[in-house]
């Protein structure tokens, strides 16, 4: 249950924003606040999120972090978390991407999925998310943590909206029936250099678990969802790090390639 008041929950909020707004570092908030629990850390987004809503930013889309096994037993935690997508974080692909507005970004290769139905936990499962899917299309995250020198916690990373940052869509779209997402390929270059491969499985063993759990998660706090929803279910490849002058192009087997720089 939440520790914090919501006079601190404001606060923090107000702090996590300014520093991603102004691309600026700041220590880990448990630093000040050890006691606080992960209802504390997702109202803190929760409250990021409104005031990007009050300001008449879009809330597109829904994120998921720390989707593989080894990298949650790496952070000792049991489930990944979650992060929402505002509108100004998305580039079209071959977007040139401001390295000055961010503070030490990483790329990661996802699946992204987008719905034709409303989801809503609790027991939402992989087959209610494969009715539920419209279609699925390739997504490079730029995650870019607020926490000085990439050192955090995960409660300190939920409250920063799970290092949200920016996002790239492109390649082609496929309807989900016609895909094994477990067995999808994906090769990451950077300046022209392999950097990682994985497939699909090496989110949750399937990235239609991702969206499932995803679901169930909102589900705890009343949400759900709604049918159109653009999901993204978190990193099939490590986080590599980017800077100016850098070049990243992604190839999905099937689903074609994107390609960003950073300026």
């Amino acid at each position: 249950m939440s520790t914090l008041s919501h006079e601190t929950v404001e606060r923090l909020a107000e702090h996590l924003e300014n520093a991603e707004l102004q691309a600026h570092d700041v220590t880990k908030i448990t630093d000040e606040y050890p006691e606080m629990d992960f209802e504390d850390a997702y109202n803190i987004q929760w409250a990021i999120r409104r005031r990007k809503e009050a300001r008449g930013n879009k809330i597109v889309g829904m994120k998921m972090g720390l989707t593989s096994w080894a990298k949650m037993a790496q952070m000792g935690v049991e489930e990944p978390c979650y992060g929402f997508l505002a509108d100004y974080f998305s580039c079209a692909d071959g977007a040139a991407i401001k390295t000055s507005e961010l503070i030490h970004p990483k790329v990661e290769a996802e699946i992204a999925f987008v719905t034709k139905k409303a989801l809503k936990g609790p027991g939402v499962h992989v087959a209610d998310v494969i009715a539920a899917t419209d279609f699925v299309l390739p997504a490079v995250e730029v995650i870019d943590s607020r926490y000085r020198d990439f050192k955090f916690d995960i409660k300190s990373v939920v409250a920063d909206n799970s290092s949200s940052s920016r996002f790239v869509t492109g390649g082609h779209s496929r309807p989900l029936q016609h895909m094994d997402l477990r067995t999808c390929g994906v090769v990451m270059e950077k300046n022209g250099e392999i950097v990682e491969m994985a497939t699909g499985a090496a989110v949750l063993g399937d990235p239609a678990a991702s969206v499932a759990m995803l679901a169930n998660m909102l589900g705890e706090r009343g949400e759900e969802l709604p049918a159109g929803s653009f999901i993204m279910t978190g990193g099939v490849t490590a986080a590599v790090a980017v800077q100016a002058g850098d070049n990243i192009t992604v190839r999905y087997h099937d689903m074609g390639t994107i390609n960003m720089r950073f300026v």
